[in-house]
């Protein structure tokens, strides 16, 4: 069960202009639910994406790049579920492009600007006979509304259905920013993780999308891990119809030093992190919820290895599964971060609100019981110093209980 997680209700998700989604159950993994979700998005969209850095990148992932290289005016995006389209050589790119082509053909426009996704089972092929028989379907059923049927459409082992939105003001213009994602496992990335798509009806120029959605990346998908793995079709990409500025007269923007760019980057982060902390939350058969916050090391980088050393730890998140605080693995995942000359006496460590560790040693204070009380909730946050400088970061995950391993274990059966 995910921790403290609902499914997003369909009212709470603005619907963005010039963005429709259609979905369907094309039987790629199971015939009984929904499998195959098509956007179809205005003329002069722009789209910005990051993609996994895993060598074996999937055949989508190969298209999605060479789609947005080509600097095509993308039009709209498949995802289907069920099957990662990875590990399959030549019939798998060819998978790839006929799904683009299917669906360019239904929306009219070309097939390099369908952008393909794909998520599930590695090294299978892709049924694309099933895919695009069900593909008019997805067609035939877009709309505005659609956004939390979308974001069911797209889960493999997800519990429960991820999608947030934020309205804000431009210069006098209402915008929105709405966006779903999938992803429970195999998720450390290096840039971007699983899927995840964000829209706004903001203009937005290309070079400033492509920033923003790095940006917005490193800040929060970045900063989420399961398990320490990165998946072969890790994707987020940021769509940004223009609809409603446009309308208004109001130019696009152009750069980060626009007052318009940073406020929309706040938004399209703060959906994100919903997203994000989602994803966490839903981690295969998490219970619970952690937050690791790392301060006072040399840089941000260095304050992310440590929060991802004991984020990533097998022994931390077993013990917190059993409520144990079991100092020991927290310290020993402290150490092992591969901090260069880190002077242990200036680490202090913090169970919640209970000091646990005081320049390095136990803390005179700490009582076993104030520890266990601090990570008995389903919420728990653990929050280091290290005493080094300024660089700080937070990381959101999950711990490993009996049923991380049966999910997995039962993966494709």
């Amino acid at each position: 069960m995910a921790v403290r997680l609902s499914p997003p209700d369909p009212a709470d998700l603005h619907p963005i202009a010039g963005v429709e989604l259609g979905f369907a159950a094309a039987g790629i993994r199971k015939a009984t639910r929904p499998d195959l979700m098509l956007m179809r998005f205005a003329a002069g969209t722009q789209v910005a994406g990051v993609f996994t850095q895993n060598s074996f990148a999937a055949a989508p992932v190969q298209v999605c790049r060479s789609h947005l290289a080509a600097q095509a005016a993308i039009r709209g995006l498949v995802v289907n579920a069920g099957n990662a389209n990875c590990g399959t050589g030549a019939r798998g790119l060819q998978a790839a492009h006929d799904t683009c082509a299917a669906a360019a053909a239904l929306i009219g426009c070309d097939a390099q600007q369908i952008l393909p996704f794909s998520t599930g089972v590695i090294l299978e092929h892709l049924p694309i006979d099933r895919l695009v028989a069900a593909l008019p379907r997805c067609v035939s059923g877009l709309a505005k509304a659609h956004w939390a049927e979308a974001a069911a459409a797209i889960m493999t082992t997800d519990t429960v259905a991820k999608g947030a939105s934020r309205r804000l003001d431009l210069n006098g213009t209402t915008v929105h920013v709405t966006g779903i994602a999938k992803g429970v496992g195999m998720l450390q990335p290096n840039m971007a993780t699983m899927l995840a798509f964000i829209a706004t009806d903001a203009a937005v120029s290309a070079p400033a999308l492509q920033l923003m959605v790095s940006r917005v990346a490193n800040r929060t998908f970045n900063r989420v891990t399961v398990d320490g793995d990165t998946s072969t079709n890790d994707s987020f990409v940021l769509i940004a119809t223009g609809c409603a500025t446009q309308a208004a007269g109001h130019p696009p923007i152009e750069s980060e030093d626009d007052p318009a760019w940073q406020a929309l980057y706040a938004a399209v982060t703060e959906v994100a992190t919903v997203l994000a902390q989602s994803i966490a939350r839903d981690g295969e058969g998490a219970t619970k919820f952690i937050t690791v916050e790392v301060a006072g090391a040399r840089d941000e980088a260095e304050a992310l290895k440590v929060a991802r050393s004991i984020a990533n730890s097998p022994l931390v998140k077993t013990a917190l599964f059993a409520s144990d605080p079991n100092l020991g693995r927290l310290i020993m995942a402290i150490g092992n971060a591969g901090v260069v000359g880190l002077d242990t006496r200036g680490v202090d460590l913090y169970l919640g609100a209970v000091h646990v560790i005081e320049h390095g040693e136990r803390s005179a204070r700490y009582r076993e019981e104030d520890g266990a009380a601090a990570v008995a909730p389903d919420e728990i946050s653990i929050r280091v110093l290290l005493g080094r400088g300024a660089g700080q970061c937070t990381v959101w995950t999950c711990d490993f209980s009996y049923d991380y391993v049966k999910i997995n274990a039962e993966y494709r059966t």
